[in-house]
């Protein structure tokens, strides 16, 4: 749709950062606002950037609708708590017997590793650009559930104590994999 070259340019810097669909929808409210002012009696020029005056800078428009993306929501969400159920089973595993060796040896490679690469791609989907927030925000979700049911395994399978500390980290676990579980399927069916 070739209306005015000020609002294909416009459009055209849309569709690098957004999805197509989402840039069509803007095009089509764009091109209404343009013909409004057109009916106002304006230019073709001045009506073009009325119209896009409306509508904002293009890095407005992507941060607005980078805000409200369920990724950003979800990996905010995770990167404030995720401490915080780190912080129950860092307790709770110092407080219970000592681990078989082989298992302390594997967790000691295995989990910094996933927690830092989760940590890594949930930044990206708290801070990056939107085409990487839904990408970097399911990856981060499904490494964490895999991290928590991990643990919970692990905790199966050594047998150890269920004390208060265990209880308190092993429901934080169960928490974290739920309502990441929830929010998955807003990030497969988001824009």
């Amino acid at each position: 749709m070739s209306t005015h070259h000020l609002i294909d340019a416009y459009l055209g810097s849309l569709h690098h950062q957004l999805p197509a669909d989402v840039v069509s929808e803007l095009a089509d409210g764009l091109v209404e606002t343009y013909e409004h002012y057109r009916g106002q009696g304006l230019t073709p020029d001045a009506a073009a950037r009325a119209a896009i005056a409306d509508f904002g800078t293009p890095d407005l428009v992507v941060a607005g609708f980078a805000q409200t993306a369920p990724g950003r929501r979800i990996a905010r969400t995770l990167l404030f708590t995720g401490p915080l159920v780190g912080a129950c089973w860092a307790s709770a595993l110092l407080t219970t017997q000592p681990w078989p060796p082989p298992v302390l040896a594997a967790a000691r490679v295995v989990v910094p590793i996933a927690l830092l690469t989760v940590v890594v791609l949930l930044v990206v989907a708290w801070r990056g650009p939107y085409r990487r927030i839904r990408a970097a925000a399911f990856a981060a979700s499904t490494g964490l559930v895999i991290v928590d049911t991990a643990a919970l395994i692990t905790l199966a399978a050594l047998a150890l104590p269920f004390t208060g500390l265990v209880l308190c980290a092993a429901t934080a676990s169960v928490l974290r994999i739920t309502l990441t579980m929830r929010g998955i399927p807003r990030l497969t069916t988001a824009g």
